[in-house]
């Protein structure tokens, strides 16, 4: 084997070694107690680096590296567990392993053992223990020992951690799907549960609900005040454990994870809402029952708050927010009036009904076809032009406040985006029709 010339230097690698094993090694020797001499030497002759290299090397096939593994299926199961990239010909339609930009391998197989994956982790310029063992560098192979023979063995043993146990082989304990392909004919296969792509997304979902910066969002949600960034919620979510009390057993990414997993709800959003009210005894909608629809308040609290803040200043920046919120109020208005349009036709009949005329042929349009006086009214159109000045008027009204006054004069930038406003809210209300 051709050994490539290396970049980095046998002692830079034997530093890092000796660090990580005198890590290792110094708590055990804490722990002995007075007069345990045989012991401390025991200690110390073990944790020689040749001599704790070799001892690693001769357990490092109890372990393999993995992106999918076959204990999640049962903690007893025996098979094959894979190292594989995923299958890049499904295409990014399809989230897979094949999806990710690094997958984070994980490591199956005896518990006892991992201390050497932690071992071939460790980085000397930039570089794993295993990626140069891998690539076969000098440097690691003049840092393991002085005997190049014996150090290669030590070597092509470190790089057999990526490759499979035995044959390819499942086993009674994990799953298997046959799939049909026509003519009595099927493939066999056998899933196995793909941990560095579930372990990329538990780990973004846990940022999402546990870091500072979300929980920081979601507090000033709670408080109503402002905050430069959203927050995300996963609802119906279902957490999945492996390994009971010994995560470990099952794989070291379950270990990290604590044996959980995360089970997004697979299933269409129910969606709730409030039961709509035919709004008697009224003869606006806009002075009680629209008013006091959840996001139209919100939206009057942040307009009001915006227009107080802003009296004395106007470039463009305010003018298009200010417009924006009175867009979404606009839109909350013509959606009022299609969950309206959901009642029982000729509901504006029941004698507890006092809303005006123009209000009752936007809101109840369906009694027009068996009403012919009122579908007589609605043909002529003026009451839409109606409808519109009452919102606007409504609207006015419930802003004007001693600091932020609505008169003619000191509200013509403000008189000029209703009227805006309003000719579009025209153009829906005629498209409804």
């Amino acid at each position: 084997m051709v050994v490539p010339e290396s970049s980095i230097s046998p002692e830079s690698v034997r530093q890092v070694i000796t660090q990580f094993l005198q890590e290792r090694l110094q708590p055990k020797l804490d722990k002995l107690k007075e007069g345990e001499d045989d012991k401390r030497e025991k200690l110390l002759e073990a944790h020689q680096p040749e001599r704790w290299i070799y001892n690693a090397a001769s357990r490092v096939g109890q372990i393999q590296q993995v992106t999918h593994a076959i204990k999640f299926t049962h903690p007893d199961a025996r098979g094959t567990s894979l190292n594989a990239p995923g299958n890049p010909q499904a295409g990014d339609l399809l989230v897979g392993t094949h999806t990710l930009d690094e997958a984070a391998p994980d490591i199956v197989g005896n518990a006892a053992a991992l201390d050497v994956y932690k071992f071939l982790k460790l980085e000397v310029g930039g570089k794993s223990l295993l990626d140069l063992a891998l690539e076969g560098d000098s440097a690691l192979q003049a840092a393991f020992s002085d005997n190049a023979e014996q150090a290669k063995s030590w070597m092509e043993a470190f790089t057999g951690l990526i490759e499979p146990k035995g044959e390819l082989a499942s086993h009674r304990l994990a799953k298997q799907l046959y799939w049909p392909l026509g003519k009595g004919e099927y493939h066999l296969l056998a899933p196995l549960f793909p941990t560095s792509l579930v372990h990329r997304v538990v780990s973004g979902i846990r940022v999402d609900r546990f870091s500072e910066e979300a929980k920081a969002a979601r507090k000033a949600y709670w408080d109503r005040e402002p905050h430069p960034h959203g927050f995300c919620e996963y609802p119906d979510l279902a957490i999945q454990n492996f390994g009971g009390t010994k995560p470990q057993n099952i794989s070291q990414l379950n270990s990290e994870r604590y044996g959980e997993n995360y089970l997004l709800a697979a299933l269409p959003p129910t969606w709730y809402s409030t039961p709509v009210r035919t709004p008697l005894n009224t003869e606006s909608v806009f002075d009680h029952v629209f008013e006091r629809r959840k996001r139209v308040r919100i939206l009057l609290r942040t307009l009001g708050d915006f227009l107080k803040g802003v009296q004395d200043i106007n470039n463009i920046r305010i003018r298009e927010t200010r417009a924006d919120l009175v867009g979404h109020l606009r839109d909350e208005a013509l959606l009022f009036a299609a969950e309206l349009h959901e009642l029982k036709p000729g509901w504006t009949v029941d004698e507890k009904c006092r809303l005006n005329a123009a209000e009752q042929c936007w809101l109840d349009p369906g009694r027009a076809a068996q009403d012919e006086a009122f579908a007589t009214l609605c043909a002529r159109g003026d009451w839409k032009e109606e409808v519109c000045r009452r919102f606007a008027n409504w609207l006015n009204a419930t802003l004007t406040s001693t600091r932020t006054p609505m008169g003619k004069d000191e509200a013509h930038e403000w008189q000029s985006v209703m009227e805006k406003e309003m000719k579009l809210m025209r153009m829906e209300v005629d498209f409804d029709e």
